[in-house]
Formats: C-alpha cells, sequence, structure tokens
C-alpha cells in the first residue's frame, strides 16, 4: 500500500469528509417548504415608495396575475419594468408600479423572487399584498427571506445575524461590526479554524483505520502543539466578545454621587434635553433612568442613579439598592462630587464603590465657592480622572465627552492586534464550548489515550464551530435567530 502524505495539516478536502456539512437534502428538507411567501420590504406606514417582495417557485407567476407591464414582451431579469397592478378578482387597478424579476440562483434567497415598487400607501400596500396572497402566495414570517437565502447556502449564519446587526445599527461602531461579518470575515475565520481541527481528525481516523500500515502519522506530541496552537487562535476569539458587544451595543455609564451632587443636571446636559427632574430636594431621583447618546463612534446608555445614602424612606432605599445594582453592572461610572461642600461619608461611600473602575470623576458645582478639591480626593483613594465641572454653565461639557469616548474606545482596543471580534451570546458560548473540547482533546493526545477518545472531542470542538457559521446547526436554533429579524427581510 502506498504511503500517506506526511505533510500537517491535511488537505481540507480529505478532511471535510469527516463531518457533516449544512446544505445536505435531508437537512433543508427538514426545516424549509418551498412554497411562495410575500411581504412588504419597507417600513409599515406612509411613505413616497414601498416595495413588496415575492419569493418561491411560484412568485413570477404570480407577478404575471398581479401586474401587467405596459410594453409586453419577455421581461429580463434584473431591469425595471412600468406597469399596472391589478386585482385578479375583479380586474380593477390597483397601482402605477415597477417591477423587477431575479431567477434562481441568481437572487436574495436563491428562488426565484420578484419585487414591485408600488406608491407607498399603508392600505394600497396591503390590497396588493393580499392580491398576491390571493393567487397562491403566503405571508413571510419575520426573517423569512433571510432564512431561505441562508438554507439555500446564498449566506451563512454569520452573515445572516450580521443583516440584523446592520438594520438594528445605532452606532459607527455598530454599522462597522456588521458591516465586517456581512463581508464573510467572521465566517472566514471560522472557516480557517474549522478546518484545521477537521485535519486533526482526519489524522486521527487514519491513526484508527490503518493502525497496522507503514504510514507517517503525526507523534501524540506534534498534534498536541498543534491543538495547542488552535487553542490560542480560538481564546483570542472568544475573549474578544467583550469588545465586540461594546462595538454592537455599546456600554453602560452609572452616574453616581450623593443626593444633590448634580447627577440628574449632569444626565440632561449630556442628553441636551430635561430628560430627568432636577430639584433641589434630597431624594428626588428614586429609580434608574436610562437613555443612550454618542460618545465617538459608539453608543453610550447613560443610568442616572438615586443619590448613595442612607435612608428610612422604603421607596428611596430601594432606589439606593438599585443604584449599587446599576454601579456593579455598567462597564463605565460617572463619579459626581459636590466641591461647594466638604467631604462627607456618602462621598467617600461613592469613592469606595468607584474603585478600580474605569470612568471619570466630576468635581460639579465650580460656579460656588469651592470647598472640596481634587487633591483631597486624591487623599481618599480616588484614582479615576478628575475633571472640574458646572452643570449650571455647561462648563467642562466638551471635556467630559472627549473623556468617556477615550474611556470606551480603550475598552474596544483591540487584543493583540485581532481586529475581528464576535459579538452575539450565539458565538461566544460557541467558542466557549470549542475550548473545553480543545482542551479534552490536548489532553487526552499528551496523555497517549487511544485514538478513538481523543476524536470524539475534537469533532466535538469542530461542531461546536460549525454551529456559529450553521455548517452544524437545528431548527430550534435558527428560529431564535429569524424570530429577531422584522416581517419582509
Amino acid at each position: 500500500m502506498a504511503k500517506a502524505s506526511s505533510s500537517f495539516p491535511a488537505s481540507p478536502k480529505v478532511a471535510r469528509a469527516c463531518l457533516p456539512r449544512r446544505g445536505d437534502d435531508n437537512l433543508i428538507g427538514a426545516m424549509y417548504l418551498p412554497d411562495t411567501i410575500v411581504a412588504p420590504a419597507t417600513p409599515p406606514g406612509q411613505g413616497a415608495v414601498a416595495i413588496v417582495r415575492l419569493s418561491g417557485p411560484r412568485a413570477i407567476e404570480i407577478l404575471n396575475r398581479i401586474w401587467r407591464p405596459d410594453h409586453p414582451g419577455e421581461i429580463l431579469p434584473r431591469r425595471l419594468y412600468l406597469g399596472d397592478v391589478v386585482d385578479p378578482a375583479t380586474d380593477a387597478n390597483l397601482d402605477r408600479a415597477m417591477a423587477v424579476v431575479m431567477r434562481a440562483p441568481e437572487s436574495l434567497t436563491g428562488e426565484d423572487v420578484v419585487e414591485l415598487q408600488c406608491h407607498g400607501g399603508a392600505y394600497l400596500v396591503r390590497r396588493i399584498v393580499a392580491a398576491a396572497i390571493a393567487e397562491g402566495a403566503r405571508m413571510a414570517e419575520p426573517g423569512e427571506f433571510t432564512r431561505r437565502a441562508f438554507l439555500n447556502g446564498k449566506i451563512d449564519l454569520t452573515e445572516a445575524e450580521a443583516i440584523a446587526d446592520l438594520v438594528a445599527a445605532r452606532s459607527e461602531s455598530a454599522i462597522a461590526q456588521a458591516l465586517s461579518h456581512l463581508s464573510g470575515a467572521l465566517a472566514e475565520k471560522i472557516g480557517r479554524l474549522r478546518e484545521e481541527i477537521i485535519s486533526i481528525r482526519a489524522h486521527l481516523e487514519a491513526e484508527i483505520d490503518f493502525s497496522d500500515e507503514d504510514i507517517r502519522l503525526p507523534s501524540r506530541h506534534e498534534l498536541g502543539g498543534h491543538i495547542e496552537r488552535l487553542l490560542g487562535d480560538v481564546a483570542l476569539l472568544h475573549e474578544s466578545f467583550a469588545r465586540g458587544k461594546i462595538m454592537r451595543e455599546g456600554v453602560r455609564a452609572a452616574i453616581i454621587g450623593k443626593p444633590n451632587a448634580g447627577k440628574s443636571s449632569i444626565l440632561n446636559l449630556l442628553l441636551g434635553s430635561d430628560r430627568a427632574i432636577v430639584t433641589e430636594i434630597p431624594g428626588t431621583t428614586r429609580d434608574v433612568i436610562e437613555d443612550t447618546i454618542q460618545a465617538g463612534r459608539y453608543p453610550l446608555v447613560l443610568l442616572d442613579t438615586a443619590g448613595v445614602r442612607e435612608s428610612r424612606d422604603e421607596v428611596e432605599r430601594i432606589g439606593i439598592e438599585r443604584t449599587l445594582k446599576s454601579a456593579a453592572d455598567a462597564g463605565l461610572i460617572i463619579a459626581v462630587f459636590d466641591s461647594s461642600l466638604a467631604l462627607s461619608r456618602e462621598d467617600r461611600d461613592v469613592i469606595r464603590i468607584s474603585a478600580g473602575r474605569a470612568g471619570v470623576a466630576l468635581l460639579n458645582k465650580r460656579d460656588l465657592p469651592e470647598v472640596l478639591t481634587s487633591a483631597e480626593l486624591r487623599r481618599e483613594g480616588l484614582e479615576m480622572p478628575i475633571l472640574e465641572f458646572s452643570a449650571l454653565t455647561a462648563s467642562g461639557l466638551p471635556q467630559l465627552r472627549e473623556e468617556l469616548a477615550r474611556a470606551i474606545e480603550t475598552m474596544a482596543e483591540p487584543v493583540a492586534g485581532e481586529g475581528l471580534a464576535v459579538s452575539r451570546e450565539r458565538h461566544r458560548d460557541a467558542l466557549e464550548r470549542a475550548l473545553l473540547a480543545l482542551r479534552a482533546a490536548r489532553t487526552s493526545a499528551l496523555d497517549l489515550m487511544p485514538p478513538e477518545i481523543v476524536a470524539v472531542d475534537v469533532a466535538a470542538a469542530a461542531d461546536a464551530l460549525g454551529a456559529i457559521t450553521g455548517e452544524v446547526t437545528g431548527e430550534d436554533v435558527l428560529d431564535a435567530i429569524f424570530r429577531e429579524f422584522c416581517i419582509g427581510k
């Protein structure tokens, strides 16, 4: 028998045969009823133009029933044609609309797709959708167009999720993150790692099948070293979750301080509106008030909290407990001190809560005679940057915005130069499963366990990574993912 190649890892063609792939006919058949669906692809309500989209085997047939071109003849793909939308039941004209046909497989969903660009009246759109349904289409479920694109191999799950993230993006960082994943960067990275893992299993399978043959296979030490390198790459991607989540969702910043330190006034200044009630009565804010601004490229969720102090008022006490929880959960702290008053026990509590936390401290009320200084706060152990501030005159507001943006940039800075990041809990959990499986495989390999045992953990790691892109997935996972989408997407 010819000797096997001694190269390591094995070629992807050999390795891929070791695991099932997405796209198997049985998998698609279980998750995908190939009927024809219809939905508005534009938001509900009144607008200048609306788009009604159909996808499925009867899409073009239904278009021919409800739309008549001005100039009969061949309708070429990817060209807009003007015509009349009609109700086949009554032959009454509904609208003048442009139509475009995109034939399978070169379409969004991989099926025949047609779109009608009609006038944007809400009632009119409902009439056109109803006419399509009367001719045999079905109303699409949330995300069903994108789901069909995934099942037909047009996109993977990371790209599908990126579409939802792009629609929901509220900041430059979220757009950049979504576009990176939509371009296939994450899928490519996961695919490379998975192929390397599968190649390890290919060698283990060869060791099992040809143990009596004179074949040069990697030693267990070599396998362990390769698994160790993979562990480092997977761990780096796993650790990127915190940074990726910041890019996608932003950072939560709790504004804390004793009563009447000016927390609500600072919130209103940052928001540019009177979101919180401001009075001279201590304890006015009794619950956490939440709103969002942009801090550089990132969204910043501001949490105005109840004043830190002891209170016998039951409602205020609950508010203070929520303050402490919000501060503990927040990524950033904005600690507010009243510079017109001497340092108090409540101020010391704020310093204690802020210890070791990212954020900024404000010496507020600098429009009044100074009593409390930054030097005194430093002596008490406050470590974060301190800005002199006046909520009354907005003095220091630009510096506060800059400091918050700088703090978030530091939190979102790439680790070891790796710009790619995951941002969904599903990705993080799958990477964690892959890490656990790879660690077990490394231990088994170095302990010279039978190849069958090592192969089980290697296969589990490959499946975990495959779940991220959808190479290995279940219908319940798809239901959870596409439930987030709007109808028509």
